[in-house]
């Protein structure tokens, strides 16, 4: 969807066994148990999108010191969000005036035969930067790039905008000819360029919101269309040899009911196996329980389009508050079981000043930045679940709501969210663990805190005891297990 001071929290120290009977919270707390040998989806992480030249507001920062603290903001696991999925867009302009996506490949070569005419700017409407820090900096190892529109003059309409369907595809007849291949090839040939750079793209998708003809880039298709261009994309990346590399993502729709019924028409195709990963939108409406795939389910887009620029955790519970996103982000991971989640922008100027971004950043020094609580509200998931983490069942807690998660390293994180305006005192009890705990942090977002480390207790049992603010996110980390010496 597109629309037309630095301060860091006090830490306190790790808290290591105690007792049980020296617990400094009421032993009439309430207890949640954590299940590991009860398992859920496999999570590939959280993230955000810097399209349509928002990552130029990064990656043309003449201040070194704020570029810095804006990257570090998104993606360090320490004093940031910790976000681990990056998706880019795939551009399909001529130009790059306002907020274009530029092309690689902007002139027709004079037919879906003709040797293509690419040329590669370095820079990708200053996302390769982007990219590039976030894979060599900190680590992110999931690199999405997604395609609103094929070039214009693939497109039955001659236009990156406005719809448009990709010539070849069922249904089409276009006088210029049969594209998809062409259109494959573009495709990978993008892959190519970052790698040349040295970012591995990981998952790559040709279509957005396919059901909405925008006044900017955007292309439609149905199903069955779709499922025909997966078919010579996934084709296309096997002669690449990069089907080990890079998985197909389809159809980022729009809402979530227009993408169940292009996954089940890719289904009767027979092209749902080839797809790395099925990608939606709730703009138009979300859902409560699964999607009815084998293929991981990425919630790719949601924002608050419309509200007013808002950096409060809560007030009234509304669309852009801080605490509205925590929920949103667990009904999403617990009720509908996705693996990945992504807001729209990472960062965005100030006009429209609007909610769609988690950053508002000036675009001329001194570069004014302010951050939104919904920022830490990802910060509280992001951090401690990371890509590879298998949700776990819990059960139980009162004026509270929880979810937990074993990551690929062993340790666990548990997102514990307040339902109401008192605090809960709450104990977590790990079942199935290997090794009784020992050692756990806590960590905090609420009106006055983000992702602020807080107290915790571990018992001589393995009992966590804490206690969670009044509209609050509280996450428990159980670091790894030991390795004894051989």
């Amino acid at each position: 969807m597109k629309t037309q001071g630095f301060a860091v929290a006090g830490v306190l120290p790790l808290v290591t066994a105690l007792p049980s009977w020296l617990s400094l919270a009421p032993r009439q707390a309430s207890t949640i148990t954590v299940d590991l040998t009860k398992t859920y989806q496999t999570m590939d992480g959280f993230g955000c999108s810097f399209a349509f030249q928002r990552a130029n507001l990064i990656t043309n920062m003449s201040d070194k010191t704020k570029q810095r603290y804006l990257l570090d903001l998104l993606f360090n696991t320490t004093s940031g969000a910790g976000l681990s999925i990056v998706r880019n867009g795939i551009g399909s302009s001529p130009d790059s005036s306002s907020d274009h996506m530029n092309t690689f490949a902007p002139k027709n070569p004079g037919g879906p035969k003709a040797t293509p005419q690419y040329t590669w700017d370095g820079k990708d409407s200053g996302q390769l930067f982007v990219s590039q820090e976030a894979y060599n900096t900190y680590g992110v190892r999931q690199i999405y790039g997604d395609a609103w529109s094929a070039p214009g003059y693939m497109k039955t309409n001659n236009n990156e905008n406005n719809g448009g369907t990709l010539c070849g595809v069922t249904g089409t007849n276009c006088q210029s000819g049969d594209w998809r291949q062409a259109y494959a090839d573009y495709l990978v040939q993008y892959v190519k360029y970052y790698g040349e750079a040295g970012v591995p793209v990981t998952r790559i998708g040709f279509l957005n919101e396919p059901e909405f003809s925008p006044g900017y880039a955007g292309m439609n298709s149905n199903g069955a269309q779709a499922a025909d261009f997966i078919k010579i994309f996934y084709a296309t990346l096997q002669a690449a040899n990069l089907t080990s590399q890079v998985g197909i993502g389809c159809c980022e729709s729009e809402g979530w009911g227009n993408q169940v019924n292009m996954l089940n028409a890719i289904k009767s195709a027979g092209a749902e196996s080839m797809l790395s990963v099925v990608t939606s939108h709730t703009y138009t409406g979300g859902s409560s329980s699964p999607m009815n795939t084998k293929v991981p389910v990425w919630l790719s887009e949601q924002c608050d389009l419309n509200g007013a620029w808002t950096t409060t955790w809560y007030q009234y519970g509304g669309a852009g508050e801080g605490l509205t996103w925590a929920n949103n982000i667990f009904s999403a991971v617990t009720a509908t079981q996705v693996s990945g989640y992504l807001y729209w922008e990472g960062v965005q100027w100030p006009s429209p000043n609007t909610n769609e971004k988690m950053i508002k950043v000036d675009q001329q020094s001194p570069y004014n930045i302010e951050v939104s609580k919904r920022l830490w509200a990802f910060a509280q998931f992001s951090r401690f679940v990371r890509p590879g983490a298998v949700r776990v069942a819990t059960s139980g807690g009162s004026g509270v709501k929880s979810t937990a998660f074993r990551n690929v390293d062993g340790s666990i994180a548990v997102v514990v969210i307040s339902t109401g305006g008192s605090a809960s005192n709450v104990s977590v009890k790990v079942s199935g663990a290997t090794q009784v705990p020992t050692q756990a942090t806590a960590w905090v977002t609420d009106a006055s805190h983000d992702c602020a480390q807080t107290t915790v207790t571990v018992g001589t049992d393995g009992t966590l005891t804490g206690s969670v603010a009044a509209r609050s996110v509280t996450t428990y980390h159980i670091p790894a297990p030991v390795v004894p010496p051989v």
